[in-house]
C-alpha cells in the first residue's frame, strides 16, 4: 500500500502561475506530449467559477511526470511562465486553519502567569 501512495503522489503535478484563459483541456494538451495524462484539473474559486491560476496534472507513470516537470517548469503557456513541482498530497478531511494565538501581554504580570510578587 506504502508503493500506491507514493507512485501516485509522484505521478502528480501541481502546475501554478497559469493564465486565467487556461482551461482543463489546454493544460491537459500541453502535458500530453511527455506520457498519459489520466486527468488535468485547473482549480476555480466555488463562487466566481474564475480560475485561480493553478491546476494538477496526474500522469499514469512517475517517469511521465518527472519528465513532464523537467521540461516544463519555467515554459511559457498561453502567455504565462508556469511553475511545475511534485504536487504534495493533502490529507482528506476538513481543511486546518493553523493554530491559534495564544499567549501574549499580560499586563502587570508578565508572561509567565501567576500572581505579581
Amino acid at each position: 500500500m506504502l508503493k500506491s501512495v507514493r507512485y501516485m503522489s509522484s505521478s502528480k503535478l501541481f502546475v501554478g502561475g497559469l493564465s486565467y484563459s487556461t482551461d482543463e483541456q489546454s493544460l491537459k494538451d500541453a502535458f500530453a506530449g511527455f506520457g498519459d495524462v489520466v486527468d488535468a484539473k485547473v482549480i476555480v474559486d466555488r463562487d466566481t467559477g474564475r480560475s485561480r491560476g493553478f491546476g494538477f496534472v496526474n500522469f499514469t507513470s512517475d517517469e511521465s511526470a518527472s519528465s513532464a516537470l523537467s521540461a516544463m517548469d519555467g515554459q511559457e503557456l498561453n502567455g504565462r511562465n508556469i511553475r511545475v513541482s511534485f504536487a504534495n498530497d493533502r490529507p482528506a478531511g476538513p481543511r486546518s486553519y493553523g493554530g491559534g494565538g495564544g499567549g501574549g501581554y499580560r499586563g502587570d504580570r508578565g508572561f509567565g502567569g501567576g500572581d505579581a510578587f
